[in-house]
């Protein structure tokens, strides 16, 4: 004879079961589903580009002119910045197939809206002489409230004004000051010119914490020692196989990496190099090509490429403009060993055809999502790349 449960026994019975029904309905909702996006039909060249085996390469979203900085939103909004476009837009990825099918258009009033990054819920956007903050943007995309500014007093020179800022391991949101020209001494002028600089989130605590830098318009941490690692683009108009572009690391605040008196850690200024020898100044990790105006810089420590590219840094090589004949328009990858760099090699290319010289992709940034593949946005093709990895597959014996 089967135990009759009483009211109490009941009504606890009842509960139990209602509420393993409601976190069974709480789990199914938060697993993501995983979709497979069609193939890619538009007019992106993406056939062409060139790619170690097992490496794949997709449009995560294209029509986005001029496609600069990115950065992560908390819950999924990727933000991008733009140069000459004026405009900062919202990309969502609404049924995780990683393509975009929601594209917003944040603000079309800015000037020079190219840094972008993202802490607290709020997003950060670095015009040439202003900073500007849009707190909880992600409950109010559709309509964004005005932002708050942030500082609007840094210099206003177009010329190398464009910026990347990032927000380091310190908290702290580090934010370039380009050299107003190709090559010159401004630092008397204003003392930001030709600098990194970091502040508090709220722009209080500004200081200098690298001199001597060209135009940095990417850098990153070190996974492992938190150190501050920049690209740095080389001046013009030495011809075009000097001076080399530059992949640097800060060990101290406050050192000087050679601007404008030392170019590569080995070639003196002509107009400026009587000043200072070489050996005064931090010589760059790695000297990079020259012209091939190296922009995104990350790390790479995510799980899904293979072991050996744990820890490489990928290098977004934006492209010549004026070489007689175009070098860069390719990622390339620096390994290095005990903070030394020990091979710098090509990982993707093929956005310029080299016959031609035609291209039609010119790489800016560089992110790493959360399943470990990596997105590099495009200003010349307009578009977001996204580079995945599958082991290939082996042939059966049988």
């Amino acid at each position: 004879m089967k135990k009759l449960v009483g009211k109490g026994g009941l009504a606890l019975l009842l509960c139990l079961v209602i509420a393993s029904c409601k976190e069974d309905k709480k789990e199914v909702v938060e697993v993501p589903i995983a979709k497979e996006a069609p193939p890619y039909e538009g007019n992106l060249a993406i056939d062409s580009l060139n790619l170690p085996e097992g490496f794949k390469i997709d449009v995560f979203a294209e029509g986005i002119d001029g496609a600069r900085s990115m950065a992560m939103g908390d819950n999924g909004t990727l933000f991008v910045g733009t140069r000459n476009e004026n405009t900062v837009y919202a990309l969502q990825d609404l049924d995780g197939d990683f393509r975009a099918e929601k594209m917003i258009v944040l603000d079309t009033t800015l000037k020079v809206p190219n840094g972008l990054a993202f802490k607290d819920g709020a997003l950060y956007v670095a015009e040439v002489g202003r900073l500007l903050r849009y707190p909880n943007i992600e409950q109010q995309l559709s309509t964004p409230k005005s932002p708050e500014v942030v500082y609007d007093d840094y210099p206003t020179e177009f010329h190398h004004g464009w910026k990347y800022i990032a927000f380091g391991p310190d908290g702290k949101l580090y934010v370039p000051v380009g050299a107003p020209c190709n090559i010159c001494d401004k630092s008397k002028e204003d003392e930001r010119f030709a600098t990194i600089t970091r502040m508090d989130p709220d722009g209080t605590n500004r200081e200098i914490y690298a001199k001597g830098v060209r135009n940095s318009v990417g850098f990153t941490w070190h996974p492992e020692t938190e150190e501050l690692w920049f690209t740095d683009n080389g001046r013009d108009m030495l011809g075009d196989d000097i001076p080399p572009c530059e992949l640097n690391r800060v060990t101290v605040a406050g050192q000087h990496f050679g601007y404008p008196f030392c170019h590569g850690g080995t070639v003196s200024d002509p107009e400026f190099g009587s000043q200072h020898p070489c050996s005064d100044f931090v010589a760059p990790v790695q000297a990079l090509g020259a012209h091939v105006a190296p922009l995104g810089i990350k790390f790479y420590t995510g799980g899904m490429f293979p072991e050996k590219y744990k820890g490489l840094a990928f290098i977004a090589e934006h492209g010549s403009w004026n070489r007689s004949s175009k070098v860069g328009y390719k990622i390339s990858t620096v390994t290095l060993q005990d903070n030394k760099a020990v091979s710098y090699d090509t990982f993707l290319d093929g956005w310029l055809n080299e016959e031609t010289q035609e291209a039609f992709g010119r790489p800016v940034d560089i992110l790493e999502l959360k399943d470990g593949s990596l997105l590099i946005s495009d200003d010349f093709g307009d578009a977001i790349y996204r580079l995945s990895y599958e082991e290939p597959k082996v042939a059966s014996l049988d």
